[in-house]
């Protein structure tokens, strides 16, 4: 027994556990935050479990927070089934119970809301939202809500999640409607728009890199003018025009935003024909490294890539 805990604990590296529960922290809190100067002041709320805490709330009078607490028992119940069991059940009942009780303990520290325009409240209700929500779901947690039903109908239906959310946030949008009014039910739609691209944001990070596919019949001299003048590894194979039937070599290649307009440049000089696709990407890892250097020497053959300092392809 004591075998397999030691075993179990030399499996866990405690200092990634310890960046996501800070992540985990810090974006609960600010979900807590947000419900109390941004949504809560001004009766919005992107659908799910906050919605349906205010609406009750507006009622009844009961606690936001503990009411959103009692709302996630049963997302916890269905997620723990059919979402992981124990891996998704610790992390994300740390966040609920940290997030919901937040709302209940900061509230009687923060303004009752710093605005009365709904605009101002729902986009910076979206922004705050967002960033919270990707720090959540960037230390693999979540904050429970209609998110874990949304889920779970997709792995029973098979129905894409986008759809799913249509109808569990926006049923929820729909009835704040006719409760507060369809003014508050109308920015709590463009909060939730901005919410998701927000998180989205957070959770993968800018477009900071660019991906080039070449087709060419010039594939070593557009390959190695690449090497040369930008650095960048070029990864090859063959491939064949369903039109014309010819032959032609497909090239890929990652390079910075700013290296775009030379490598349009670098590819015309080798081969005019060439056709470019550009793309983008959010990350890049690995690959070769190498330092561009500023004249192109047509080679009879791509000479390896040395290492330097810009990443690529290989």
């Amino acid at each position: 027994m004591k075998h397999t805990i030691k075993k179990a604990l030399a499996q866990v590296n405690f200092r990634d556990m310890l960046k996501d529960y800070l992540l985990l922290t810090v974006g609960a809190i600010i979900l807590a935050i947000n419900v109390n100067i941004f949504l809560a002041p001004a009766n919005i709320a992107p659908g799910g479990v906050t919605g349906i805490a205010l609406i009750i709330n507006h009622y009844t009078g009961w606690p936001i927070g503990s009411t959103m607490l009692v709302l996630n028992i049963p997302m916890l119940i269905l997620g723990f089934r059919y979402l992981g069991r124990f891996r998704f059940l610790t992390r994300t009942l740390y966040v609920v119970l940290l997030y919901n009780l937040g709302v209940d303990f900061l509230a009687r520290w923060l303004p009752d809301g710093i605005t009365d325009d709904l605009l101002l409240n729902a986009l910076y209700s979206a922004i705050a939202g967002g960033v919270g929500s990707g720090l959540i779901f960037r230390g693999r947690g979540t904050s429970a809500g209609t998110g874990v039903l949304g889920r779970v109908l997709q792995f029973k239906t098979g129905m894409p999640v986008s759809q799913l959310y249509i109808f569990t946030d926006g049923g929820v949008i729909a009835v704040m409607g006719l409760v507060f009014g369809w003014g508050p039910a109308l920015y709590s739609l463009i909060s939730l728009f901005i919410w998701g691209l927000v998180t989205d944001y957070v959770l993968e990070g800018p477009s900071v890199i660019r991906t080039a596919f070449i087709i060419t019949d010039k594939a070593e001299e557009v390959s190695h003018a690449l090497l040369l003048r930008l650095g960048t590894g070029v990864t090859a194979w063959a491939g064949r025009g369903m039109f014309t039937e010819a032959e032609h070599a497909v090239l890929f290649c990652t390079l910075s935003r700013p290296d775009v307009n030379t490598l349009k440049t670098v590819v015309a000089e080798a081969d005019p024909q060439a056709f470019v696709v550009i793309g983008q990407g959010h990350q890049a890892k690995g690959g070769v490294l190498r330092q561009p250097q500023q004249q192109v020497k047509q080679p009879k053959s791509i000479e390896k890539p040395a290492g330097g300092q810009t990443a690529a392809n290989g």
